[in-house]
C-alpha cells in the first residue's frame, strides 16, 4: 500500500507543480495585459488633458494651422450650443414670469372687488334705520399700508386691565 501512496503523492506533486507553472505564466500574461491597458489609459488621459488645455486657449504652440481651425470650429459649435441653451432657459423664465404677472393681476382684481364689496356692506350698515343707537365709525379707503404695520411710538399700545 505504501508504494501506491508514494506514487499517488508523486503524481499529485507533478500535477501541482505543473499547475503552478501554468498559473505563473497566466499571472504573467495578466500582468502584461493590465500594464498595456494602463499605458493606453495614461496616453488617453494625456490626450484629453491636452485637448482641455487647447480648449482653454493654452498650449497652442504645437498645433498646426489645420488643428487650430478644427479647434476654433469646435469652440464655436460649443458656444453656439451654450447660447442656445441659455436662450431656452431665459425664454422659459420670461414665460413663467408673464404667467405669474397675469395671476397676480387677477388676484389683485379679486382682492379689490372684495374690498369694494366690504366697503359697500359697511355703508349699507350705516344707512340702516336704527343705526343711530350705535356709534359707527366711518369706513376709510383701503390702503395696503394699513395692514401689518409695526407698533411705533406714536401708536398707543393696547393694555388689558
Amino acid at each position: 500500500m505504501k508504494i501506491c501512496s508514494v506514487k499517488a503523492t508523486i503524481e499529485k506533486y507533478k500535477k501541482a507543480s505543473s499547475d503552478s507553472s501554468n498559473n505563473g505564466s497566466i499571472s504573467e500574461a495578466n500582468t502584461q495585459y493590465y500594464q498595456q491597458e494602463a499605458s493606453k489609459l495614461r496616453a488617453q488621459i494625456n490626450n484629453l488633458q491636452n485637448q482641455n488645455r487647447n480648449m482653454l486657449g493654452e498650449s497652442l504652440g504645437a498645433l498646426t494651422l489645420r488643428e487650430l481651425k478644427n479647434l476654433e470650429s469646435r469652440v464655436e459649435r460649443g458656444i453656439s450650443k451654450i447660447r442656445s441653451k441659455k436662450n431656452e432657459l431665459l425664454f422659459a423664465e420670461i414665460e413663467y414670469m408673464q404667467k405669474r404677472e397675469i395671476d397676480l393681476h387677477h388676484n389683485n382684481q379679486y382682492l379689490r372687488a372684495k374690498v369694494a364689496e366690504t366697503e359697500r356692506a359697511q355703508q349699507q350698515m350705516n344707512l340702516m334705520p336704527g343705526s343711530s343707537d350705535y356709534a359707527l365709525v366711518q369706513p376709510h379707503q383701503f390702503d395696503a399700508r394699513d395692514f401689518l404695520q409695526p407698533h411705533g411710538q406714536d401708536q398707543p399700545h393696547l393694555q388689558l386691565m
